[in-house]
């Protein structure tokens, strides 16, 4: 699991992911495409054909992009950085899929009420200034039967745990370097608890979670 740092805008807290720390952060995530596509095979098989779905801060846009490739989906991405809207433009394009990415806050999505079957949120979730506004903003616009799914690092993450994921990330040695940095010292500061999930969607429509662990991170299971 890569996390996302971009941030330092309305809906975001910390650095700004724009410019040429965007275009380094899209290179690096580029080395796992492997991941992307894993996520993209299991998010599948949960939906039918003509879903519409919701990336909300893809980055890159490579797990929408991935799930576009898989089925006939309406792949929609929010991201709050205008450089990563770009890229993620042009990665569709160069991959000859359309998913429909837009620039927008998390806390105050664009979309009509009741709009998606599924909203996804990867290695993105620590990094918003109002995380609970972010989970009543995916509750509105979320279908009725509809589900948000979040993949991110885990507060209580080990040094061990980072450190094997980083590896396996086949970085050069200056960048693994500072990947691991951020992670220790930037992302895992920001990141939350299974408790801090159940406490946070108890207090929103959603009324509850579910959640799953591995050692480095979290999938949270909300549904409408």
């Amino acid at each position: 699991m890569v996390a996302t740092a971009m941030v330092g805008k309305k809906g975001d807290k910390g650095i700004v992911m724009e410019g040429p720390l965007a275009n380094w952060y899209a290179k690096n995530t580029a080395n796992n495409l492997s991941d992307f596509h894993a996520d993209a095979g299991r998010i599948a098989n949960c939906l039918t054909a003509g879903a519409r779905v919701l990336e909300v801060a893809p980055g890159p846009g490579y797990l929408s992009i991935a799930l576009a490739q898989l089925g006939p989906y309406q792949v929609t991405g929010l991201d709050i950085s205008h450089s990563f809207v770009r890229i993620a433009r042009t990665n569709a394009t160069n991959a000859g899929v359309v998913v429909d990415f837009r620039h927008g806050d998390a806390s105050d999505m664009p979309f009509a009420a009741d709009t998606f079957d599924l909203i996804v949120c990867r290695a993105a979730f620590k990094n918003f200034a109002d995380p609970i506004g972010a989970l009543r903003e995916m509750h509105r616009v979320l279908r009725a039967g509809g589900e948000a799914l979040i993949i991110d690092m885990r507060r209580d993450a080990t040094n061990a745990a980072i450190d094997e994921s980083v590896t396996a990330m086949k970085l050069s040695r200056l960048d693994s370097l500072i990947t691991s940095f951020i992670f220790r010292h930037t992302l895992r500061p920001r990141a939350y608890t299974t408790a801090d999930f159940q406490r946070m969607a108890a207090t929103t429509p959603f009324g509850g979670c579910q959640v799953s662990e591995d050692p480095l991170g979290l999938e949270i299971r909300l549904r409408k």
